[in-house]
This record gives C-alpha cells, structure tokens and sequence, in this order.
C-alpha cells in the first residue's frame, strides 16, 4: 500500500513542472505576439530621446544616455539593416518621445515587425559597442554595408575625430573621410 501513493504523487509532480513549462512558455509567446503592449512599455522605459553633449557635440541619446546613431543606407520608410546588421545595432523602440533639446521630427516605420522610432526621417538605433553612457565608438563606422553616423540635432555629421577621443573602433577614421564622399548625402541630403 505504501507503494501505490507514490505513483499519483509522482504523476502530480509532472503535471505541475509541466504546468510551469507550460505557463512561461505561454507567457514569453504572448508578449511576442502581442507588440503593441512590449511597445508601449518599451516607450514607458527608454525611448524618451534627449539631446547630450559629448566630447563637445550635442547627440541625441536614449533616457539610458547611450548614443542613438542613423544608418547612411536606410531612407525615411525603410531600414536597410538586415537582421546580422541588427545583432550589432539594436533598434530603438518606437513610437519615442521627446524629451530635453529634442527640436527634430519624431516617427516610427516598422522594421522586422517591430516599431521603429525615426528622428528627423532617420530610422534610429544603438550600438552593441557602447557599453556606457557618454561612448560614440559607433560613429563614422563602415559596417554592415553602410556607414553609421550619430545622431545631432540636425542630423549633420560628427567628424570621426570627435568619437575616437572615447577609444572608437581603429575602423573609423579610415572610413570617415575616404567613404563619405560617395554617401555624401546621407539619403537625407546632409
């Protein structure tokens, strides 16, 4: 008789880790499939956009203060920073919000499926290599098929030489000045 309890205890034990497997996996496929409410967070916990200055120049940063950069390849309705491209920059979340010194048009396309914020016709995104606050290691950077450039208040282009005082890629002041005449416009006509 003792025997025979054990096997329902055993069974009710799987029923309740499988029930939890079943809880979370449920949970993380819900908050995936519905993107309205991870945005809306999303816009609730980082996307507020501020003008900061760093190493003298003003750039617009996430509320976080990470260095928001545009992609000379995108236009103003498309991201043409395919999904290898966005291991290394992450998109910022949209819709965003303005928030200090932010004087620049705020819009979203959508990339991937997901709500993308644009500044000023710029679909906007961070830098994996960043990794504090006050770095633009990403700028005048020659990856992913295009160059990367801060983003300023008018969507002008930081010289490469303003991002290396933060220890930048040894890639970027190559591709600052050899690269940029052919992109010279930016698709946005900077």
């Amino acid at each position: 008789m003792r025997g025979k309890w054990w096997a329902p205890a055993g069974f009710a034990a799987a029923a309740l880790v499988l029930a939890a497997c079943g809880s979370s996996s449920s949970g993380s496929t819900s908050s995936a499939s519905s993107s309205a409410p991870s945005a809306a967070s999303s816009a609730a916990s980082g996307t507020t956009l501020k003008m900061t200055t760093f190493n003298g120049k003003k750039v617009l940063t996430n509320a976080h203060g990470m260095a928001v950069y545009w992609f000379a390849p995108d236009t103003s309705t498309k991201s043409n920073c395919n999904s290898s491209c966005l291991k290394f920059w992450p998109i910022v979340r949209g819709p965003a919000t303005a928030g200090s010194g932010v004087t620049g048009t705020l819009g979203v396309i959508t990339t991937n499926g997901v709500k993308q914020a644009t500044y000023d016709g710029h679909p906007l995104y961070t830098y994996v290599g960043d990794t504090a606050a006050g770095q633009v290691k990403g700028n005048a950077l020659n990856a992913s098929g295009g160059l990367w450039w801060v983003m300023t208040p008018n969507g002008a282009k930081v010289a490469a030489a303003s991002s290396s005082a933060g220890g930048s890629s040894s890639g970027s002041s190559s591709s600052g000045g050899s690269s940029s005449g052919g992109s010279s416009s930016g698709g946005y006509g900077y």
